[in-house]
């Protein structure tokens, strides 16, 4: 087990574990039209990490090639917190994926370089259909990406003709394309919610996880795609227990796309965003966070003076899969973000009517939450901010 506990802004790492130039990654990959689960193997490439001099020059070299291109850098909250900066000091924008398009979609800009995964790339261009999208390396996927191709997805939704169908934000611009609703885990509920009391019968794709507790919140009638996110599906609710045990007046922050018995223990649920939001709000010392480490970049600069503690994802002596990182999102470095702003490569492209199908249910997600979404504010208050996050998904 590998536990990073955050304080004041350094990091301790209670075991260092081995990284390979490549590693295979296995996934959820769900058989029998999605209904039952398997396991697939995909692979990631571990950048190499520069030396401090080099972070110094690749940094200004990055700095003076956005300058040239006119471009602008948005970077997920689970890239490497050196990326996250230079997108802040840069005037791009560290978010959740949605609202990295979003960014994207109304900035000036004519070049964006996305530092992610391949669907969030995608959505920015679907979003953005004129302008030119880049990524540091378009290996970089998504286990929910992966577990949920369009040819299998499509004969699923084929042979449930009476159902509507709603996919996650990480999926493939062929899977939204396919779809009636795309939603994030901040408006997934709210909307679900909406169709359940249409008497709409729903599909849902793919966590299994982040269905499921809409599910029980809702009560919707649900078919379930069952992928997982590969780094959320980790986290143990047996020893998220033991540590709660060790830090007795730690709040829970939690991902929905965790296991049940996770997000059971949890004193709040929701969104990265959110989860930054209870951190910095709260009135508590200690968090144990439920999420992918990349987040505690920005929780620990919104919370400073606080705790972080990562929850975590295997019991003792088991070997993890992400060890509460994303392997994809790790593809993400200094080195290769300079090297696509020097040549121009690893663009994004979508095929046109393929982009003119994803954006309809994207903008009806856009247009509902333009209708009914209030911002979740955070008072304070835990026993009235837990009811204030239950209905908040994640990102």
């Amino acid at each position: 087990m590998t536990r990073w506990v955050f304080h004041g802004g350094k990091a301790r790492a209670e075991e260092i574990m081995d990284q390979q130039a490549i590693r295979a990654v296995e996934y959820d990959r769900p058989q029998a039209q999605g209904t039952s689960c398997g396991i697939g193997q995909a692979w990631a490439k571990v950048p190499e990490v520069p030396s401090a001099q080099e972070k110094v020059a690749l940094k200004e070299r990055i700095r003076a090639l956005l300058k040239r291109e006119k471009a602008m850098l948005v970077a997920h909250y689970y890239v490497d917190a050196e990326l996250q900066e230079l997108a802040d000091e840069t005037g791009g924008c560290v978010a959740d994926s949605l609202e990295m398009a979003r960014f994207g979609r109304d900035h000036e800009a004519q070049t964006l370089v996305v530092a992610g995964v391949r669907f969030m790339g995608e959505t920015a261009k679907i979003l953005s259909p004129d302008k030119r999208i880049l990524m540091p390396d378009l290996d970089a996927t998504c286990s929910l990406d992966l577990g949920c191709p369009v040819d299998e997805f499509s004969a699923f939704c084929d042979a449930h003709p009476d159902r509507t169908v709603v996919v996650y934000a990480n999926t493939s611009a062929a899977v939204k394309a396919r779809a009636d609703w795309m939603v994030t885990s901040s408006i997934g509920l709210e909307i679900v919610a909406d169709l359940h009391a249409r008497g709409e019968k729903i599909i849902w794709a793919p966590d299994r996880h982040l269905g499921g507790y809409i599910q029980n919140k809702t009560g919707a009638d649900m078919l379930m795609w069952q992928g997982s996110c590969l780094v959320h599906d980790e986290f143990k609710g047996i020893e998220l227990d033991l540590l709660r045990a060790e830090y007795p007046g730690a709040k829970v922050l939690v991902h929905p796309e965790s296991p049940a018995n996770v997000v059971a223990q949890a004193d709040v649920v929701g969104s990265t965003t959110q989860l930054i939001d209870a951190a910095q709000k709260l009135d508590a010392t200690h968090f144990i966070v439920a999420t992918d480490l990349g987040i505690l970049h920005k929780m620990q600069l919104a919370a400073p003076g606080k705790t972080l503690i990562a929850a975590p994802t295997a019991g003792n002596s088991a070997t993890c899969k992400s060890c509460a990182h994303c392997p994809w999102m790790a593809m993400n470095g200094l080195a290769n973000l300079a090297d696509v702003l020097e040549r121009g490569h690893n663009e994004i492209f979508v095929e046109r009517a393929v982009g003119e199908r994803a954006r309809v249910p994207i903008d009806r997600m856009l247009d509902f939450a333009a209708r009914h979404k209030k911002r979740v504010q955070a008072s304070g208050d835990l026993a009235r901010d837990a009811q204030l996050y239950s209905n908040v998904g994640a990102a």
